[in-house]
């Protein structure tokens, strides 16, 4: 199955990788990016779908007449860090860097539509290039998802790159493989009094720190321990002299969770435990919870598939541990089976780094892994080997 990737295609992915690299775009400011991408597809004569997106794109390969229809995602959007790498393609624009890798996720899959292209006659279906904007703050995919162009799709598959993972190694799991990432405010209202006189007034410090320490227990008193959870409160407000008793407290966090059941059973908690700590307390309370994006839930059956694909083009296959980060291309999902990978890369450091890099001999390894994983997909599909 192995596939040599011509020398001249790998020496063009790695210049567009390193262009992009030097011109970072951060969510939904990927103008520069999109037309590069746009300009690499009409080059291959690879079809655009126009969908009237400010940034991102989506193309197609194939017939759907011939078959079903599948999708590939790349994000493409950079992160607000100011690099640190001093590379030679360094970042020109103050503040923001590529620095989780998604200018290697685009240059490997425009690499996949190149290689797709030139077997488009072959293909007994339709292949979707999703290249989506806005990843790093969870909403490029619902963007993408409210076109309906994936309204046909039966399999979306996508990667991260892994810098603790070995060039030529990948991380393929079924299951739960990153945690859903919510977010949650409480406002706590008491009744400010001087501070050498308490009994007068309602102390909203008091209350919202008995409300931290209660919401400590709900993973713990609440939650299975074969389950995995994470509440953290990672911000607290509240006061405007040392000796008035405050009578507003703000405090925030987030909940990371890998099971749908679980997170609804901790954001129920939180706003129960709030409510009857405030009322101990004579406080009025405003909890409010920011659903962010859902766990990332692979498919079995897609696993298995990428596994074989994975060894007959002479990967190391290893299941990865969960993390406990978020993705947004869970929210492809919650109504298309699908499957999430990591792809080692050998970094030094890891996403979110300022120094963050990784090696890119993983380029044509990961191209030639998703030409050969996609094509499994349609074949199996398209002959009923499997039913996803």
């Amino acid at each position: 199955m192995q596939q040599e990737i011509p020398t001249k295609l790998i020496e063009k992915l790695i210049d567009i990788r390193r262009s992009l690299h030097e011109n970072p775009e951060i969510a939904f400011e990927e103008f520069e990016t999109t037309a590069t991408i746009i300009r690499v597809l009409k080059e291959n004569y690879i079809r655009i779908i126009p969908l009237g997106l400010q940034t991102g794109v989506v193309a197609e390969i194939g017939d759907a007449s011939k078959g079903p229809t599948i999708a590939i995602r790349a994000d493409i959007d950079a992160l607000p860090i100011q690099e640190e790498t001093e590379l030679p393609f360094t970042s020109r624009n103050p503040g923001k860097m590529h620095a989780c890798g998604h200018d290697f996720h685009t240059a490997a899959i425009l690499g996949t539509a190149i290689l797709l292209k030139e077997i488009e006659d072959e293909l007994p279906g339709r292949i979707l290039l999703v290249f989506q904007p806005a990843e790093e703050i969870g909403k490029g995919a619902l963007d993408i998802i409210k076109t309906n162009v994936l309204s046909d799709v039966q399999a979306i598959i996508g990667m991260h790159n892994k810098p603790d993972l070995p060039v030529g190694t990948v991380g393929i799991k079924s299951g739960p493989l990153m945690a859903s990432a919510d977010g949650f405010t409480v406002e706590v209202k008491g009744k400010s009094s001087h501070a050498a006189v308490p009994e007068s007034g309602f102390d909203s410090i008091v209350a919202a720190s008995h409300m931290i320490t209660s919401i400590q227990s709900i993973v713990s008193r609440n939650i299975s321990p074969l389950e995995s959870a994470v509440v953290s409160v990672t911000k607290f407000h509240s006061g405007t002299a040392w000796n008035v008793i405050s009578d507003k407290a703000v405090f925030s966090g987030t909940v990371r969770t890998f099971n749908q059941e679980v997170r609804k059973i901790i954001r129920n908690r939180l706003f129960e435990m709030n409510q009857s700590v405030g009322n101990a307390f004579q406080t009025e309370i405003n909890t409010v919870w920011k659903a962010g994006p859902p766990p990332v839930i692979n498919d079995e059956k897609l696993a298995q598939i990428a596994r074989e694909v994975a060894v007959g083009n002479g990967l190391h296959v290893v299941e990865p541990k969960v993390s406990a980060a978020s993705e947004d291309f869970s929210y492809y999902l919650e109504d298309q089976a699908g499957l999430f990978i990591f792809f080692g890369t050998s970094g030094e450091y890891e996403w979110h780094h300022p120094k963050f890099n990784l090696d890119e001999k993983a380029i044509p390894l990961s191209v030639r892994f998703f030409k050969d994983f996609s094509m499994a997909i349609l074949n199996k599909l398209s002959k009923d080997v499997i039913s996803i």
